[in-house]
């Protein structure tokens, strides 16, 4: 029987209860939200279980939610069972005053500089990550430049003004 995004959804549910929450499907990817400290665990379930066999991480990165009060961070993965050609997302939601999600790179070697791109524009502490440093921005810099606390640009410019513009 091939596998579908039912079957992978009620043997998440069967292994993990409501701890799962926020089931959806965008654009036709399986996506659901889960508890920051199961991440790993969750993960391992779908890489260990040869029913569903998810042993391809596709992506990993994060989206800052400023107006998100105690998640304003969001680690985002999708995993791909490439056996049964399915792709699944998960979202773990953290605080940015502390922002710790277990690392994956004991399950996918590539997360290694997944993960490190994810610190060095996000901020995200990886606990466990063998490595974990600036990778893109020089290691001096003392924010993440892809978090949304700065304006995009600096208002007392005035060569954008109107005026400029003819209006």
């Amino acid at each position: 029987m091939a596998l579908t995004k039912e079957i992978v959804k009620e043997r998440l549910l069967s292994q993990f209860a409501e701890q799962l929450t926020e089931w959806e499907e965008p654009f036709g990817m399986l996506t659901f939200r889960v508890p920051a400290e199961l991440n790993l665990k969750v993960m391992q379930f779908l890489y260990d279980d040869d029913g569903l066999a998810f042993r391809f991480l596709t992506d990993l990165t994060a989206v800052h939610y400023p107006d998100r009060k105690e998640e304003e961070l969001c680690v985002v993965y999708h995993l791909h069972s490439l056996g049964n050609n399915i792709r699944i997302r998960l979202k773990v939601y953290v605080p940015s005053e502390k922002p710790d999600v277990f690392t994956a790179t004991q399950l996918f070697s590539g997360a290694n500089w997944m993960e490190r791109e994810t610190y060095d524009f996000y901020g995200v502490n990886f606990i466990g990550h063998p490595n974990l440093t600036r990778i893109l921005n020089v290691d001096e810099m003392d924010y993440f430049p892809m978090r949304k606390e700065y304006e995009l640009e600096d208002p007392t410019r005035i060569d954008k003004d109107d005026e400029m513009f003819g209006r």
